[in-house]
């Protein structure tokens, strides 16, 4: 939907559309389990509570809906301490023999400086945004291309997973993707009204406390927090409730359809109580929240607390990826 991540389909070839045809259906209702199914190993207990919602210092852009700010309130909920690992996914993936969509369809996206591909494998940029290329054999095993690999990987967030392949990992592992207010609340970290999960300033003392960009996008990243692409999931210092890079790093998965004007909808009321958003949205894409290793202020100011986003459920990246959620009463 914009120029953080590429939509499946959003790409050309010789000045032709590229065709990455969609595999899955409409996307379902968000996965839930069922109580005896929950599973909640590695997951935190948060307290739950009502928080202001949105972005209090106006900075978001219009097209994502980042205001008004309102009250919502939530139950306490399970939420994974860090996103879902390659080494958990391939755990699912060797227990059930899933196929990821970017593996059945043979393609997808990876950033250009990260690419590792022959160059007969790299068939396309993405329309409007060429820093993305359209990569053959990019997958999760190999999220750069062909040529790389999880091998030393394994403790760092799993990528080019789609919200159908999100689902598909929660229905395995007993647990769901949590909703948009649930995301915001637990990355706040108990703050209140704060811009990043540590405070306002970015780099308090001149430390980095995320993986996002630094130099001059797209054509050259300095690296000065350490990373190029992915960081490990448990990387720099978690925040008040004890998640890892809730900003930064991938974009995360929620279970909320995404509109721009679904705050506003919720305007002038009482506190919302556990929303989950609304029924569909705009070619029925997902939320996604968190920002990216790709984000920088000159470009994508979304590594905020309050920022949002969203892509077609069918769509995968090299900077998307997820964690899971369950709700308060499942079984330790």
């Amino acid at each position: 939907m914009h120029c953080c991540s590429p939509s499946a389909g959003a790409a050309s070839c010789d000045g032709g559309p590229l065709p990455l045809p969609t595999l899955a259906p409409p996307p379902p209702a968000p996965f839930r389990p069922a109580p005896e199914a929950r599973r909640t190993r590695g997951q935190l207990l948060l307290p739950g509570g009502t928080f202001a919602m949105g972005d209090a210092f106006g900075e978001g852009y219009p097209q994502d809906g980042e205001g008004p700010v309102h009250e919502v309130r939530l139950d306490p909920f399970h939420l994974d301490a860090t996103t879902v690992t390659n080494a958990a996914f391939a755990a699912f993936v060797k227990a059930t023999g899933y196929v990821t969509e970017a593996e059945r369809l043979g393609v997808s996206a990876v950033f250009h400086l990260t690419v590792q591909a022959r160059p007969a494998d790299v068939l396309g940029r993405a329309t409007g945004t060429p820093w993305w290329l359209v990569v053959r054999g990019a997958c999760w095993r190999h999220p750069y291309g062909p040529l790389s690999s999880i091998g030393e990987l394994q403790n760092h967030p799993v990528v080019q997973v789609s919200w159908h392949d999100a689902q598909a990992y929660c229905a395995w592992a007993g647990k769901r993707l949590p909703t948009e207010a649930e995301w915001e609340f637990a990355a706040r970290g108990g703050r209140v009204g704060n811009r990043f999960p540590w405070g306002d300033d970015l780099t308090p003392r001149g430390r980095w406390l995320c993986n996002i960009w630094q130099g001059d996008f797209p054509s050259r990243n300095t690296a000065e927090d350490g990373y190029l692409a992915t960081a490990p999931a448990r990387s720099y210092r978690p925040n008040g409730y004890g998640l890892w890079n809730p900003v930064g790093n991938v974009w995360e998965w929620c279970a909320d359809a995404f509109a721009a004007d679904t705050y506003a909808a919720r305007a002038g009321g009482p506190p919302v109580h556990d929303p989950r958003g609304p029924l569909s949205g705009p070619a029925g894409a997902r939320v996604m929240r968190g920002g990216s290793y790709l984000c920088h202020d000159s470009y994508c100011y979304r590594y905020r607390v309050a920022a949002r986003s969203g892509n077609t459920p069918e769509s995968a990246a090299a900077n998307i990826g997820f964690r899971c959620a369950n709700d308060a009463d499942a079984p330790r």
